[in-house]
Order: structure tokens, then C-alpha cells, then sequence
């Protein structure tokens, strides 16, 4: 199983779970304890639904635990006595609570944070694929949310360009990316294949196809963005990376119009799994294409940050 996975799954389902089951269970408390449970969970779900990558649980798992929550509360409601902590024991759990929701209350304020927008003007292309749902594995203005941030740093300097990029994955069945809790093979994965679509008109600068579609979750540096084409559009460069093998359409100094199929999602790269990488950025160099200031990019539909759905456009164009 894909490291990642197996981490996403304890902290973002059975840690909560387990914050949850404690409301109705275990020995009798005081109100102030209770309580303390009740909102120390509640912002633990909020935090983690935010701020959590929702790929080895579906996207509206954190409702589903919010429902469990609810119940769980009024459940415990039969076990209250008195309204203070009673013993030494009990003002611990009660210390414990308060710390627990101030620390997950200031994770869900840093993730709401990454809802705004970056400064300076962005970027608005259309969104580059069709059909779907699809899911904002990574967007926003802060490393909580966008882990793309984090190249803002000076020792990132030939590929800062990615600093706002944005990650989409697809949603299948029951809400879930792939078969199962994880897959070695990319085709299980629903993105993977959908056709890449020019999300604006402009000249290809650079499309590059000879990576592997690797098997997950390994990857490539070798390029970073694998199989990728670049799109000069009103002067910023458009990337679009970790495309399939084999599936770049593109020809470089052509002019595409928007919506026209210019390669499909795939594995390529430096990807933990399928996805669409799409970022902005001024233009790079030669040798090193992603070392252009970064730009931040939104779509049509708005800005794009994690976890939020989008549904593509109707068909695409030929």
C-alpha cells in the first residue's frame, strides 16, 4: 500500500473515529468534559476535512463523521454528572480538550487562509478537462492546502514556476479515485486517459512526450513534469504536466484554439499517481522551462483549492 494512503487513512478516519466513539463510551463525566469532546472532535473533522487529501477516503467522508459526531454527542448526553470535573483525572481530560480544539481550531483557520488568493493578477484559463467530477487534490495560497507553496523557496529556483500549480484527480465510483484503497496500475485509476483540453489559445512552446507512465506510487525526475506541453498564452507560459505516454498531440510553434485535446492524463514524472499538474508562470528558460515567476492561476469557474469538486465541460473539441 502507497505510504500515503495508509496515512491518510488513521488520521483522517480512524483517529477521528476514534475521538468520536469516546463521547458515549468509557466512564461517566461532567458537562464541561463532555462538552470539551464534543467540540474537540468537531474541529478535529472540520481541520482534516480542509486541510486533508481526500484520496484514500471519499470526499464526503468528513460529513459522514459529522453525522457519527452528532449522534455520538446526544449519546453522551446520558452520561453526564454535574457540570465541572470532579477529580484531577477529569480536569486533565477537560485541559487536554481545550488544547486539542485551540490546535485544530488553528488549522482550520490556516486552511480557510489558503482559500484566498495569492497576490498579484491571475491568470484565467478555462478548465482543461471534460466529463467528470474531479477533485482539487492540491489549490490554494498556503502550503497546508497547495504543497505546490512550498517552492517559493530560493533553493527551488529552476522549477518555482510551479509555486500556485494545481493538482485535479478524478472521482469514480462511490466517490473514490481508483479500485479499491490503492492500485499499482495507473489505468485504475478514473483520470487517468481522460484527454488533456488547450484551456486557452495560444502557441505551443514546448511538448514533450518519451517519459513512462510509472506504477504507483513510484516516481521520475527525469523530467520532473514527464510527459508535459507548455501553451504561451497573452505572454504566460501554461503547463500542463504528467500527461500518458504516447499521447502528446501537440506540435511545438503551432497555435491551438481552446478545448482543442492536446494529450491525455497520465503517470509520467515526478506523480505520486495519476493527475493533471496545470500551472502559470512567466517564461522560462531552455534548460530549465519551470524556472519562470510564478503566476496565480484560476479557472473559469473560480479558484480552484483543495478539495473542492468541478465538474468538466460537455465534450471537447476537434
Amino acid at each position: 500500500m502507497n505510504p500515503l494512503v495508509g496515512w491518510a487513512l488513521v488520521l483522517q478516519g480512524l483517529v477521528p473515529l476514534a475521538a468520536i466513539a469516546a463521547i458515549p463510551t468509557g466512564p461517566r463525566r461532567s458537562r464541561a468534559v463532555w462538552w470539551g469532546q464534543v467540540v474537540a472532535a468537531g474541529f478535529m473533522i472540520v481541520a482534516v476535512g480542509l486541510a486533508g487529501l481526500w484520496l484514500a477516503l471519499p470526499w464526503y467522508f468528513p460529513w459522514v463523521m459529522m453525522m457519527l459526531l452528532v449522534g455520538a454527542a446526544s449519546a453522551g448526553r446520558s452520561r453526564i454528572e454535574g457540570r465541572w470535573p470532579a477529580s484531577r483525572a477529569a480536569w486533565g481530560l477537560f485541559a487536554l480538550t481545550v488544547g486539542l480544539s485551540a490546535a485544530f481550531a488553528g488549522v482550520t483557520v490556516t486552511a480557510l487562509r489558503g482559500w484566498l488568493p495569492p497576490p498579484g493578477d491571475a491568470v484565467t484559463v478555462a478548465f482543461p478537462l471534460a466529463g467528470g467530477p474531479f477533485l482539487i487534490a492540491a489549490g490554494g495560497s498556503n502550503a497546508l492546502v497547495n504543497p505546490h507553496v512550498a517552492t517559493l523557496a530560493p533553493r527551488f529556483r529552476s522549477h518555482r514556476g510551479q509555486s500556485y500549480g494545481v493538482d485535479i484527480v478524478g472521482i469514480g465510483t462511490w466517490g473514490s479515485r481508483t479500485r479499491g484503497l490503492t492500485s499499482a496500475d495507473p489505468a485504475d485509476y478514473a483520470i487517468f486517459g481522460v484527454p488533456v483540453l488547450a484551456p486557452c489559445a495560444g502557441t505551443v512552446v514546448r511538448a514533450f512526450d518519451g517519459a513512462p507512465d510509472m506504477p504507483v506510487p513510484e516516481r521520475s525526475r527525469n523530467p520532473l513534469e514527464g510527459n508535459h506541453v507548455i501553451l504561451e498564452c497573452d505572454g504566460a507560459w501554461i503547463v500542463l504536466a504528467h500527461l500518458r505516454s504516447g499521447s502528446v498531440t501537440a506540435v511545438e510553434g503551432r497555435t491551438v484554439p481552446v478545448g482543442l485535446p492536446v494529450g491525455d492524463v497520465g503517470n509520467s514524472g515526478q506523480s505520486d499517481e495519476p493527475h493533471l499538474h496545470i500551472h502559470a508562470q512567466t517564461p522560462g528558460t531552455e534548460a530549465e522551462p519551470l524556472s519562470g515567476e510564478p503566476l496565480p492561476i484560476r479557472f473559469d469557474e473560480g479558484w480552484p483549492v483543495r478539495n473542492q469538486r468541478v465538474r468538466g465541460r460537455a465534450s471537447t473539441s476537434e
